[in-house]
């Protein structure tokens, strides 16, 4: 049995407006998909809560954050729209209006849990109505009168993880007796940022040239030859190392830097050896921007394509991991601009070149708080310890994807005590087997580093590496 409770609510930042440059990015990643990427997940409630709880939790979400009260307006049907036609939506946030909280009511010989999975599933499957929906849908699980758990999921155009975060944060921050927020919202609503961005020239003028100097450095292709590698052509492979954690983490101490660079760097190396090229290397990554000053809680994506370009080839690992971070730090400074304006510079300097520039490589390091290397090297994992942690190594999963719009993403995941990468590939252009050459080679690259870093010139050789990569592990049994 269901119920369906309405949660009026009323908030501000109410108007209509374009989307913000980050919603636009989602926007065209959802047009070219052809799916919400919608987020959220499955809670189990074990403090008590009753439903009229989660119906006064929904209010303050609603209430509080523009961003939900948000819908989509088009110039003609949304499906007509082209990816590059952001000019054609608009959004309208109401300042009041109901939501529903659904309570699902599992039978007495039911498992609430399964009930849970089964409704966050079909809801994960069902696209949102960017329209007549708010972007976001909330329920709970209650079994034999108590609530179990609590199902939430929210369309990624209304935000992102740190986005979520925030929303999770300030609800926990609430007064406990009268459940109200501790103090007023400070952050800005989605329109004052559309307003704000509409006047940020320079900022585009600034990021744009960073991009067409990068792209002026760079070969118009990332891969070989396209030919057609077998089916399923589209898949995500889920891969984990701990020896590369402990190797990223020696290194990083011994450099005095985060591991975030380490993982670059190897991704860099690995990427060239497998694909056989040495010129600069060129990875998209996703910048979150929200180290701008106002930006770190606002409530909408934020997160934009950063530029990393490095040339690697013939330089030691220690080098090679300087030069990451170098271009880290450049590539995040300029991923923050006006997306029209840059995608009509890469259309131009394709046009120059006579061919598209290839620009569908990724790099996603999605971990957050767990990429510092803590103490002195002393402190760090041994060489004996990262060397025992090599047969640890393996493939979790490698399952197909219904399509996949780039042709390359290496997602490190925010995974404690290992490190954990989702990789989804277009094997017409990278085979399988070449993307588990490529992840061996990132371990064998970083290994190698922490290896010889007492050494005067620690250095790895990547391509050495790949050639000689085992064969891939084989996938866990029970995934």
């Amino acid at each position: 049995m269901v119920e369906r409770i309405v949660v009026p609510f009323e908030g501000d930042g109410a108007g209509v407006g374009g989307l913000t440059w980050g919603q636009q990015q989602v926007w065209r990643a959802i047009v070219e998909v052809g799916a919400s990427m919608s987020m959220g997940g499955v809670v189990p409630v074990t403090d008590g809560r009753v439903v009229p709880d989660f119906v006064e939790e929904l209010r303050f979400l609603m209430s509080r954050f523009a961003a939900l009260r948000s819908r989509l307006v088009f110039a003609e049907p949304w499906h007509a729209t082209s990816v590059d036609a952001c000019h054609l939506v608009r959004q309208e946030i109401a300042g009041r209006g109901e939501a529903v909280l659904e309570v699902h009511d599992a039978a007495d010989d039911e498992d609430p849990a399964a009930v849970a999975a089964a409704l966050f599933a079909a809801w994960k499957a069902r696209d949102f109505d960017y329209t007549g929906e708010w972007p976001i849908r909330e329920a709970v699980v209650r079994h034999r009168g108590a609530v179990t758990h609590v199902v939430v999921l929210v369309c990624h155009l209304a935000a992102d993880g740190s986005g979520l975060g925030t929303m999770i944060r300030e609800l926990a921050e609430r007064d406990p007796v009268t459940r109200q927020p501790r103090g007023p919202y400070t952050a800005m609503q989605p329109l004052a940022l559309v307003e704000a961005q509409r006047t940020s020239k320079r900022q585009t003028d600034t990021a744009l040239r960073y991009w067409e100097a990068q792209l002026r450095a760079v070969r118009p292709r990332r891969f070989p030859a396209t030919v057609d590698r077998g089916e399923p052509r589209w898949r995500r492979v889920v891969w984990r190392s701990t020896a590369l954690l402990l190797a990223a983490e020696r290194v990083a101490a011994g450099l005095g830097i985060d591991t975030a660079p380490v993982l670059l760097a190897a991704y860099g190396t690995a990427f060239n050896a497998v694909t056989g090229q040495t010129a600069p290397f060129a990875t998209q990554v996703i910048v979150s921007n929200r180290f701008r000053p106002g930006l770190a809680d606002v409530v909408t994506p934020l997160a934009q394509n950063g530029l990393v370009v490095v040339d690697l080839h013939g330089v030691t690992a220690g080098e090679a991991v300087d030069r990451a971070r170098r271009a880290s730090m450049n590539a995040s400074k300029h991923a923050y601009y006006d997306p029209a304006a840059r995608l009509a510079l890469i259309d131009r300097i394709g046009a120059e070149h006579g061919e598209p520039v290839d620009l569908a490589v990724f790099y996603n390091d999605r971990r957050v708080g767990v990429i510092e290397a803590h103490g002195p090297l002393d402190t760090m994992p041994t060489a004996g310890e990262i060397e025992a942690a090599l047969p640890l190594t393996e493939l979790v999963s490698d399952t197909p994807m219904p399509y996949f719009n780039e042709k390359l993403m290496v997602n490190v995941d925010d995974v404690v005590g290992t490190v954990q990468l989702t990789v989804e590939v277009d094997t017409h252009h990278l085979a399988i087997g070449d993307l588990h050459r490529l992840l061996a080679a990132m371990e064998a690259f970083t290994v190698g580093a922490a290896r010889s870093l007492d050494q005067a010139a620690p250095d790895a050789d990547p391509g050495a590496a790949a050639g000689a990569a085992s064969p891939a592990p084989q996938a866990v049994a029970s995934m």
